[in-house]
C-alpha cells in the first residue's frame, strides 16, 4: 500500500502541501489520491437533489455517476480504518496521500511550523509514534527522523519517491 499520513495541528499547512504533492504527482504521471479525515459531520447530498433524496427516503448507498467522475455516499456508524478505506476504493492508485489518522498504522510525516508555538504531535514529551517516517517544517529540529522543508514541496515529493514509491 503505497499511503502516507501527514498529520499536524490545526492550521498547520497540511492541506495546502498535500496539494502541492498532488499536483507534482499527477505531472509525474503518477496515479495519485487522496483521503481526508473529517472529524465533524460533512454532508455532501444537497437538500433538493436526487442523491439527497434517496438517502433521505433510506438507501444505505448511493453513487452518483457522469462522464467525468463518479461519487460514493455510503452511511455508516463508525469511520472504517483508512487502510480498509484505501484498500476498497483507491487500491488502484499508485499513491495515496491521507490528511489525518493519526493513530493508523500508516507511515505518516508531520508537517510543523516551530512559529505557532505548538508542540510536535508524534514526539511530544512521553510520545515517539514508531510510523513517523519524516518532519515536513520550516524551522530547524531536532528529532530523529528526516527534517523535510516544508517550503519546498518538491523535496517532499522526492523523499516520498525515494521512501514511499521507491522509484
Amino acid at each position: 500500500m503505497n499511503a502516507v499520513a501527514f498529520v499536524a495541528w490545526s492550521g498547520t499547512g497540511k492541506t495546502t502541501l498535500i496539494e502541492s504533492l498532488i499536483t507534482l504527482a499527477a505531472a509525474d504521471g503518477i496515479a495519485v489520491g487522496a483521503v481526508k479525515h473529517d472529524a465533524h459531520r460533512f454532508e455532501i447530498d444537497q437538500p433538493g437533489k436526487d442523491s439527497h433524496r434517496f438517502t433521505a427516503a433510506g438507501s444505505a448507498a448511493t453513487l452518483l455517476a457522469s462522464d467525468d467522475k463518479l461519487a460514493f455516499v455510503r452511511r455508516h456508524t463508525d469511520c472504517p480504518p483508512v487502510e480498509e478505506l484505501i484498500q476498497r476504493y483507491l487500491g488502484d492508485l499508485e499513491l495515496v496521500l491521507v490528511e489525518g489518522w493519526r493513530h493508523s498504522a500508516l507511515p505518516r510525516i508531520e508537517v510543523h511550523r516551530p512559529e505557532l508555538g505548538r508542540p510536535l504531535i508524534c514526539r511530544a514529551p512521553g510520545r515517539h509514534d514508531p510510523h513517523l517516517i519524516a518532519v515536513a517544517s520550516n524551522g530547524a529540529l531536532d528529532v530523529d527522523v528526516p527534517v523535510l522543508d516544508l517550503d519546498d514541496p518538491a523535496a517532499v515529493f522526492a523523499f516520498l519517491r525515494e521512501r514511499i514509491l521507491q522509484t
